[in-house]
C-alpha cells in the first residue's frame, strides 16, 4: 500500500484530497497544526493525523524524520493573502513565503531521497491559477504560488530519471470557504481602498460559485497515478478555454481581461 501525506487536510482541497486518496486505497497521513481542534465531521476515518507547523523550520524537520515511507507528498497547506503592494508589511509576506514556499520546498527535499532510492515518488504542489494570470492586490499570494511552481517545474527534471515526479495542479476559483481565512492588510486611509474592495468582493463571488474542491483533489489524484504527470495541471475558471486564449492573445489582453473579471480597469 502506498503512503500519501497531505498537508492542511483538514479543511478544503487538502480534506478532499485525503478522503480521494483514502477511496484510492492510499494509506493517509494528513496534517494540521492542531488536530485536536477538528470538528468531529471533519474527521476522515482511515487518515493518521498528526500535528505539524509549517512555520517552524525544526518541526519540518523533525516532522519528516519520523514519516518513515512516504510515496506521494501533497503540499497543499498555506495561505490567501491580500493588498496593495506598497501597503504589505515585510513580516507578513516573509510569513507567507515561510508557509507558502520555504516548507514545502523543505519539506519536498527531505522525502526526495527516500522516493528517488526506492524508485518511485509523486510530488504534487498546490498553487493557484493566479500565478499564470497575475492579479492586482494580490502580489505576495502569487509571487508565492508562481515560486512554488518554479521550483516544481525545474525539480522534476532532476527526480524524473529515478521515478519521481514533481507537478504542480493550479485551481482557479474554488469553493473551500477560504475568502473568510484570507489575511488582508490595507490601511484605513488608503488610496487603493475602493479598488481594493472591488477586487475582494469580485473574488468572493467567483469563488462562492466556484469548482467544488472535490473536483481539485480528482485531479490530483489523477496526477498521482498517473505513469507521467504533466508539468502543469489547471482545474477550474474554465482553465482549458483561459489557457488557449492566453497563448493566443497579447500578454497586455490577457492582462485586462484577468483585471475585468474581478471588476477592475486597467488604464491605457
Amino acid at each position: 500500500m502506498r503512503t500519501a501525506l497531505v498537508t492542511g487536510a483538514s479543511s478544503g482541497i487538502g480534506h478532499a484530497t485525503a478522503v480521494a486518496l483514502v477511496a484510492g486505497g492510499f494509506r493517509v497521513i494528513g496534517t494540521s497544526r492542531d488536530p485536536d481542534a477538528i470538528p468531529a465531521s471533519a474527521l476522515i476515518p482511515d487518515v493518521e493525523y498528526r500535528a505539524l507547523d509549517l512555520l517552524d523550520p525544526p518541526a519540518v524537520d523533525a516532522f519528516a524524520a519520523g514519516l518513515g515511507d512516504v510515496d506521494v507528498l501533497v503540499n497543499n497547506a498555506g495561505e490567501s493573502q491580500s493588498g496593495p503592494l506598497e501597503e504589505l508589511p515585510g513580516d507578513v509576506i516573509e510569513r507567507l513565503f515561510r508557509l507558502n514556499v520555504f516548507a514545502p520546498v523543505r519539506l519536498t527535499q527531505l522525502l526526495l531521497p527516500g522516493m528517488r532510492a526506492r524508485g518511485y515518488g509523486r510530488v504534487v504542489m498546490v498553487g493557484s491559477m493566479l500565478a499564470s494570470f497575475p492579479l492586482a492586490y494580490r502580489s505576495s499570494y502569487v509571487a508565492a504560488k508562481a515560486a512554488l511552481k518554479g521550483f516544481a517545474t525545474a525539480a522534476r527534471g532532476e527526480v524524473a530519471p529515478f521515478g519521481v515526479w514533481i507537478t504542480t495542479v493550479e485551481p482557479g476559483a474554488i469553493n473551500t470557504g477560504i475568502s473568510e481565512r484570507r489575511t488582508t492588510y490595507i490601511a484605513d486611509d488608503s488610496p487603493h481602498r475602493q479598488r481594493f474592495r472591488t477586487m475582494l468582493d469580485a473574488l468572493d463571488r467567483n469563488a462562492s460559485t466556484g469548482t467544488p474542491p472535490e473536483r481539485v483533489a480528482a485531479t490530483i489524484v489523477a496526477a498521482v497515478r498517473s505513469p507521467r504527470p504533466k508539468p502543469l495541471y489547471a482545474v477550474g475558471s474554465r482553465a482549458p478555454l483561459v489557457f488557449a486564449l492566453r497563448r493566443l492573445v497579447p500578454r497586455t489582453v490577457a492582462e485586462s481581461v484577468t483585471a475585468r473579471s474581478h471588476g477592475l480597469r486597467i488604464r491605457d
